[in-house]
């Protein structure tokens, strides 16, 4: 009989190729076992062994997704316990905290706190971020986001010539902004209040089934 053929032993660089999977996911919200082979210049059978121990792991799902004729491609994503791989700044003692603050104070106490919560850190980060050019202070902002534990990136916008884009495909406090949306309302703000010379919007949200969160900052006339 011919022998059956095993897949190779893993090697000292699976746990490597296995985060940077995931991280491809959490920035790119889904993607085929192709598509990550690609980036991470592995072969699909290789990047299919990862999926399928990731998936053993609960750390990814698969749905099926057809592109074309043959058969269909499954498209992968994270689980919730794959988005908890990444660094999380929310605990227990904070969503305990608003809640207690939530259920003794009125609504406006409550978003008067926040607010005053986010200009405090805005404040914070100007100080951190100093002066310059715009691309600079948002490089630099984006570097004390990702301390922070969010996974941010900025980028030109490519529908306005002299806007910037913020992507955030981590939020360190997604737990707490689930049960309470007025804190995805604080981080606009702080946003806002850091770089006081941008009209700022918000351009994803996450608790609107989006895979980031996004901000577009458009100088101001004269800004």
């Amino acid at each position: 009989m011919p022998r059956q053929q095993t897949d190779p032993a893993p090697t000292r660089e699976a746990a490597p190729t296995r985060e940077a999977a995931l991280t491809v996911l959490v920035r790119q919200g889904e993607a085929t076992a192709g598509d990550l082979a690609d980036h991470l210049a592995v072969s699909v059978q290789v990047m299919r062994r990862h999926l399928r121990s990731l998936e053993e792991d609960g750390l990814v799902e698969a749905s099926s997704a057809q592109e074309g004729p043959g058969r269909p491609s499954n498209l992968w994503r994270l689980t919730a316990k794959g988005q908890g791989q990444f660094a999380d700044g929310s605990d227990h003692f904070a969503l305990g905290l608003l809640q207690s603050m939530a259920g003794n104070l009125p609504a406006e106490m409550l978003h008067n706190l926040l607010e005053q919560q986010a200009l405090q850190q805005a404040g914070t980060y100007r100080g951190r971020i100093g002066e310059g050019a715009l691309p600079q202070r948002l490089e630099r902002l984006v570097e004390l986001r990702r301390q922070e534990g969010y996974l941010a990136e900025c980028s030109p916008d490519p529908e306005h010539p002299d806007g910037w884009l913020i992507s955030e495909f981590h939020c360190s406090v997604m737990r707490i902004a689930e049960q309470f949306p007025c804190i995805c309302d604080q981080e606009l703000q702080l946003i806002r209040h850091t770089f006081p010379d941008c009209q700022v919007d918000r351009v994803q949200w996450r608790l609107e089934k989006g895979h980031s969160c996004g901000f577009r900052l458009i100088p101001s006339s004269g800004g």
